[in-house]
């Protein structure tokens, strides 16, 4: 990899690798799905409970700024959706999270659920990797999401 003088492209790998987890040597999806864990656990999850349109437009932030981060970063590493670009999990962790119970083994659950779907990848989600650039990145972990948050409110409701 060439040296990056840019800013916004350091900044942007910064970003994408959730300030260098990405580069975890082993499992680095799981780690940047445990950084979205902690985010939300630690200040998304409560801001929805006391405001969940402020946690969803914090939410609309996060997924802009992986969408940018992801795209630019995949163009400075000249690699197509590289493991070291964890943003994705970021993102895809705190909206299975959203709108379901805080406590630990709800989080857990919804941890192991989007470490499935993000992993086997049901239709449609592997098609939309193939979209171009941060959104081909970020479209398959959110939709990932999708699923991993039905399965949790699905689990809550029979619980």
């Amino acid at each position: 990899m060439a040296v990056v003088k840019r800013r916004a492209d350091r900044a942007a790998l910064m970003v994408a690798t959730v300030f260098g987890v990405g580069y975890a040597p082993w499992a680095p999806g799981s780690a940047g799905s445990a950084c979205g864990l902690v985010l939300w656990a630690a200040a998304l999850g409560p801001l929805w409970t006391w405001s969940p349109l402020a946690a969803g437009a914090l939410f609309a932030a996060l997924a802009g700024l992986a969408l940018w981060a992801a795209g630019r970063a995949e163009r400075v590493l000249e690699v197509r959706d590289s493991p070291s670009i964890v943003i994705d999990e970021v993102a895809g962790m705190v909206l299975t999270l959203a709108g379901n119970p805080g406590r630990w083994w709800w989080l857990a659950a919804g941890f192991l659920a989007f470490r499935l779907f993000d992993i086997v990848k049901p239709f449609p989600v592997r098609r939309l990797e193939r979209l171009p650039g941060g959104l081909g990145v970020v479209a398959d972990d959110l939709a990932a999401a999708v699923y991993a948050n039905i399965t949790l409110h699905l689990l809550v409701a029979l619980i």
